[in-house]
């Protein structure tokens, strides 16, 4: 039986028609029930306070539940790859930092691809760490200090986090781009202490952890690691400006599962960005030393794989392994 052919077109409209109305009511009813965001790292870290300032705010204008859930191990990677594995619908979402551009390199063997199967939803917001050192290190100046360093090659101490990890990766660039011997000293329990003792005698560090004690005199903030000063620290000058080129930020924002759809995506990506700049939020990011930069989802991936290749080469250079 032969049909019309205006017939047959009407009747291949209609059946197209079906799915993408249904794409549509689906992407308008998102969300429908809790968004699950994973932090890949312990409560009380940065990560974690991030994810739950974020969090708190971003589930009233989702008018959904927002659970964060800490799921730990291997320097990020667990929780990262639980999120990768997860149903592509906007419900399991990731706290994504810089951590995730350096295990890429540092780690041999993943069994996942951040860039590739992590969809980038939006960027909140990044800044600086502080070089500080302990005040019986003689330099009140980042040029006084690399001056300090060549002349006591091989001598002064730097603290880390850990093998790997961003405070370590910040130090190595650093000494790449002077040409100074630091020897590395990376802690599993926090560098505090031994820094105050004087037994480290620097650390790149967060603006969190050391800000108190530089205050209070305990320790010496020689500048910050971004490229332009810090609005929680106006006085302390830029590495840059002693050591042209150099700039280092920690930076956070929120990837999901790849395949995610992109009118959820799109959803999530206004919300944040909404998020990030209401006047309450920014203060309160403010004082953990992060300022917030609003993305597309399509340039917060373009910015990912830069700080990717950026930081692959610096693990390289510096034959970092991880613990």
């Amino acid at each position: 039986m032969r049909f019309p052919r205006r017939a047959v077109l009407r009747l291949l409209a209609g059946s197209a028609a079906p799915p993408a109305a249904a794409r549509i009511t689906w992407a308008q009813a998102y969300p429908s029930r809790p968004v699950r965001i994973i932090v890949p790292f312990p409560a009380g870290q940065a990560t974690d306070t991030v994810a739950r300032l974020i969090g708190q705010s971003l589930s009233e204008r989702l008018r959904q539940p927002i659970v964060i859930e800490n799921r730990t191990g291997a320097g990020g990677n667990i929780g990262t790859e639980s999120v990768v594995r997860a149903t592509p619908d906007g419900y399991t979402l990731v706290l994504a930092s810089l951590s995730n551009a350096v295990n890429a390199t540092l780690y041999k063997r993943l069994n996942f691809d951040f860039i590739h199967d992590v969809a980038p939803v939006a960027s909140i917001g990044g800044g600086p760490y502080l070089m500080v050192v302990n005040p019986s290190v003689p330099a009140k100046t980042v040029g006084e200090f690399i001056a300090h360093a060549k002349a006591n090659s091989g001598k002064i101490n730097m603290g880390s986090s850990g093998s790997g990890s961003v405070s370590h990766v910040f130090g190595e660039l650093f000494k790449m781009m002077t040409g100074v011997n630091l020897v590395h000293v990376p802690y599993r329990g926090g560098y505090v202490t031994d820094l105050l003792a004087g037994q480290v005698q620097v650390v790149f560090g967060t603006i969190s952890t050391c800000i108190q004690y530089v205050r209070s005199g305990m320790l010496r903030a020689l500048a910050v690691t971004t490229a332009t000063r810090s609005d929680a620290l106006p006085d302390i000058p830029t590495l840059g400006e002693f050591v042209p080129g150099y700039e280092a930020s920690q930076w956070y924002g929120v990837g999901a599962p790849k395949e995610t759809p992109a009118e959820v995506v799109e959803t999530l990506n206004k919300a944040i960005n909404a998020v990030a700049a209401d006047p309450s939020i920014k203060a309160r990011l403010a004082g953990l030393g992060i300022d917030p930069a609003p993305m597309t989802s399509a340039a917060f991936g373009t910015f990912i794989a830069e700080e990717t290749e950026k930081w692959g080469k610096v693990i390289r250079a510096a034959n970092i392994q991880v613990e």
